[in-house]
């Protein structure tokens, strides 16, 4: 009896919504693409499995963070037979874990280290239970356009003996679903879609005549109301300059981007996990895999790209189930920026040409800088998949998406009519119940979901996350 199993290996005495389901299924050999909204414990759906097949269960995930951080889940349950795959890894350790591969229960690893050949080859001896495609929007969202290495991932699917296949995503549009199914090569998945709506997040939106008003408007809402809180921006550079402006305020905030090194990200990101820190100020670097149940804010100070992606970040607060807000911020030209941001790594034509007469050896136009790393992942795919004249159309196509992505965004915030009801159909789903401060269109009170912040007397707060860090080392030598 399943139940019995998970009592026994986690200590829950039942399943939340669609995890049985979606268990019985794998269990029955069936692929399955499953949508759980973020907090609906997605990660069970392969972890119980993994107990009850006799052979490792795959798991490939796009960010280091979260990898790790599932890891350490997991070892926390007790378990010793898990590995991740990823750069961390010295080459004496990859060796090792490649040799012994067989022996672990959980395989964790990304899509571009599934695609070295010393470990698809290890893969293609091995006998595995199931294989999981977690953050599975991603082949979709990333695959085209950023991270080419998610198209190939049915390469590593066995063609003989082939294990259930398990896609996991919180939200995912039909045609994202039907790229999961394609490239993951499924055969009729069962489907379980639960409804993308989260009810206890409240939906507002603010308009500004300049783009210098956000900032000060963020500066006093975070000063006013409770968190914790995410305050996402476009550029590194304004992660940087708010998260100092809150510094100075009092507020115990950190800035977070790709730029950061690995290990003071991820000190950042433990901070904020155990309530150190009140605030992190980030890019869309940050977030993905974070489990911190009492995030009150999710803020955008700049307009997201599409709404896919804005459903991904405003689903990381409220995971408690307890009330949350989610704020956008828009002024006039916001759109125009975030057109130029979603087709800056897009490969151009002239790309293409100069691809084609270097194709003895085309790492050269990197070398030369005339194309970013990112570009040329994306152009050395689509080159070696198609024609010169497809991969133009290819990236025409692309483009005008991208664009098309950024109006949808934009009528979100224009629009006179429900936020919510709006974002639901957008997902190919319908609003069942209406509900009080819905959003900011159907009327939203914040006084009546977000608590006054109270005042803190801890001078703690006004110190960096550097200096708080030497505090705690000087603390612990004496």
């Amino acid at each position: 009896m399943l139940e019995e199993a998970l009592q026994k290996h986690f200590g829950y005495t039942s399943f939340r919504t669609g995890q049985k389901e979606v268990i019985e299924q794998l269990l029955a050999g069936r692929d399955v693409v499953a949508l759980l909204p973020t907090g609906m414990g997605k990660s069970m759906c392969y972890q119980l499995p993994a107990y009850l097949l006799d052979a490792p269960v795959l798991i490939v995930s796009p960010l280091l963070s979260l990898m790790q951080d599932q890891v350490d889940q997991l070892k926390q349950f007790g378990e010793k037979r898990v590995i991740a795959l990823n750069s961390f890894l010295s080459a004496q350790q990859k060796r090792y874990a490649l040799h012994y591969l067989h022996e672990y229960r959980f395989i964790f690893a990304s899509p571009e280290m599934l695609m070295q050949p010393q470990v698809k080859e290890r893969l293609r001896t091995m006998k595995l239970g199931l294989i999981v495609a977690d953050e599975a929007h991603c082949i979709s969202q990333w695959g085209f356009d950023f991270r080419p290495d998610y198209l190939r991932l049915g390469e590593i699917i066995p063609t003989q003996h082939k294990p259930p296949i398990l896609a996991l995503s919180a939200t995912a549009t039909k045609t994202v679903l039907q790229d999961i199914e394609m490239y993951l090569h499924m055969q009729s998945p069962f489907y379980f879609l639960h409804s993308v709506n989260r009810p206890n997040i409240h939906l507002a939106k603010h308009f500004f005549q300049h783009k210098n008003d956000k900032i000060n408007w963020i500066l006093e809402h975070v000063q006013a109301t409770e968190g914790p809180g995410i305050i996402y921006t476009q550029s590194r550079g304004k992660t940087e300059a708010i998260s100092m402006a809150l510094l100075e305020r009092g507020i115990a905030t950190a800035a977070y981007h790709a730029g950061k090194e690995a290990e003071d990200r991820q000190f950042i990101q433990q901070q904020f996990l155990v309530g150190k820190l009140d605030w992190i100020v980030a890019t869309n670097a940050f977030g993905m895999g974070i489990h911190k149940g009492n995030i009150r804010q999710v803020i955008h100070e700049f307009m997201p790209a599409n709404i896919a992606n804005y459903m991904q970040e405003i689903g990381r607060a409220g995971r408690d189930g307890q009330p949350a807000v989610a704020s956008i911020l828009y002024a006039e030209g916001d759109e125009q920026f975030a057109q130029f941001i979603v087709t800056e790594d897009l490969p151009k034509a002239q790309h293409i040409e100069r691809y084609a007469t270097n194709r003895d050896n085309p790492l050269r136009i990197v070398e030369a800088g005339e194309i970013s790393e990112t570009a040329f992942r994306v152009l050395h795919y689509w080159m070696q998949q198609e024609s010169s004249e497809a991969v133009q159309q290819r990236l025409q196509q692309m483009e005008v998406a991208k664009y098309k992505a950024v109006h949808e965004m934009l009528q979100i915030i224009q629009s006179a009519t429900c936020m919510r009801e709006q974002l639901v159909h957008y997902f190919g789903q319908q609003l069942t119940e209406s509900m009080s401060n819905c959003c900011q269109n159907c009327g939203l009170v914040v006084d009546e979901i977000l608590l006054a912040k109270q005042s803190a007397e801890v001078s703690e707060l006004r110190l960096t996350w550097q200096e708080r860090l030497q505090y705690i080392l000087l603390a612990e030598a004496q």
